[in-house]
């Protein structure tokens, strides 16, 4: 998801609230079992409750002051900078997340009156083998953590990975969620995203519209011919791509048939005016196609 600067300042300021609230809790529940021990005799189930509560509130605290601290410095220090695209802030979310999710984890079994440490080292061992079996799956987290720290991939960006063409909605731990052109989402795990030929049209502020198309030998033209007709049909979006740009490649000449392929670079990557000279493009091919005029 994408996060304005204007939506960031409000969640910042509602985790602050959130920090001083939970604080409160955890001084509470400290005082209290530290002044009135004898409150938990004959209810020992409510001692457990408190003590895998305030095991969670206290870690969950550091994370979270961590957290305000680390994210009120790289603020400061970016200001100019749109929070929206921002991988810093989407890396250290991830982060909090996961470690929010384990120590809530590691509370759970206090409540059952388990020991700390017998607890960590269980947890250790058991960590260990599923690590050998999940290899793949940390490796897509390390992979994540890797893209949302460098400044190779933002949110917004225009990008191809393979065969696949969008904008990047979002990034998460386990993949690359993209919006194709025909408003599909389309998920890529991290691991293709490291083991793949990766273009990032908007880091050169400029994307590439391409068209292929068949025309039939039946039709009397040739490629110059070809090439003035399409250029005519788009003058009126003329502002919108280079004119320089403009290519017409014969990519293969079939039997029956003609393959063509037309290349334009859209400066400032506009959805709607893309597809109106698309639209513009197509409509006159098919035209030409139908033996029509120009």
């Amino acid at each position: 998801m994408i996060v304005t600067d204007k939506t960031y300042k409000y969640t910042n300021r509602r985790e602050r609230i959130i920090f001083l609230i939970k604080l409160l809790v955890y001084a509470g529940i400290i005082y209290f079992n530290l002044e009135h021990p004898a409150f938990y005799d004959g209810i020992s189930w409510l001692l457990k409750v408190m003590n895998a509560l305030s095991f969670f509130l206290g870690a969950n605290l550091v994370i979270s002051l961590a957290w305000l601290v680390v994210l009120s410095w790289y603020t400061r220090r970016h200001r100019t900078k749109p929070m929206e695209k921002d991988n810093f802030i989407l890396g250290i979310n991830r982060i909090t997340s996961v470690l929010n999710t384990a120590f809530f984890l590691l509370a759970i079994p206090i409540f059952f009156g388990k020991d700390l440490m017998q607890l960590i080292t269980s947890i250790t061992i058991v960590a260990a083998a599923i690590a050998l079996l999940t290899k793949d799956y940390i490796s897509n987290m390390i992979n994540g953590l890797i893209v949302m720290f460098s400044d190779q991939l933002s949110l917004g960006d225009q990008v191809r990975i393979g065969d696949y063409r969008g904008k990047i909605m979002d990034i998460t731990l386990i993949n690359v969620v993209l919006q194709n052109d025909d408003d599909d989402i389309v998920i890529i795990p991290n691991s293709v995203v490291f083991t793949t030929i990766v273009v990032n049209q908007s880091k050169q502020n400029i994307k590439k519209l391409s068209l292929e198309f068949e025309l039939d030998h039946k039709h009397k033209f040739t490629p110059e011919e070809l090439e003035i007709r399409l250029r005519k049909c788009i003058e009126p979006y003329q502002r919108y791509y280079r004119d320089d740009s403009f290519s017409l490649k014969t990519m293969e000449i079939k039997k029956d048939f003609v393959q063509f392929k037309l290349q334009l670079l859209v400066p400032h990557s506009d959805k709607e005016k893309e597809r109106l000279i698309k639209r513009a493009l197509n409509t006159e091919i098919i035209a030409i196609a139908e033996g029509g005029k120009g």
